[in-house]
């Protein structure tokens, strides 16, 4: 009998780690604004969004911005809750495994997208912004 190796899925820490890191290769400017800003993994969207969200599937959503963006904040809204991004991490790995996109970038992507709605840009702002973090990231690397 033939044994196999067993393969070990990314953990909640592993995908908050790869967040972590992707906060990291953030143009300066921007990742300032961030750091009010929680992340937080978590393996489901819980049923309150699924439900906000009209999803069929909790596998339908990577992840969730939730907050006031940077565009309508005021001051006098203060006391409320923080602004938070949520990762989705059973979601997130099923997307990896059938696209074959590396980790990496699929957790990077879904972090500037829904940061990206905390200072309310548009995709095509969103676009350009990863492909800063990308260049940095390779800068880096490199």
């Amino acid at each position: 009998m033939r044994k196999t190796a067993e393969i070990i899925p990314p953990s909640l820490a592993d995908i908050d780690t790869l967040a972590r890191e992707a906060l990291g290769v953030l143009p300066e400017e921007l990742r300032e604004f961030t750091e009010g800003v929680v992340v937080l993994v978590q393996e489901f969207p819980d049923d309150a969004v699924m439900a906000e969200m009209e999803l069929e599937s909790p596998f339908d959503i990577l992840g969730l911005y939730s907050g006031v963006s940077l565009a309508e904040k005021r001051v006098e809204a203060s006391g409320g809750m923080p602004d938070m991004v949520f990762l989705y991490r059973r979601p997130i790995l099923d997307y990896w495994c059938e696209t074959g996109e590396d980790l990496k970038h699929v957790v990077r992507h879904v972090l500037i997208h829904e940061i990206g709605h905390h200072f309310g840009f548009s995709d095509e702002e969103m676009e350009t912004l990863e492909t800063i973090a990308e260049a940095e990231e390779n800068a880096r690397d490199n």
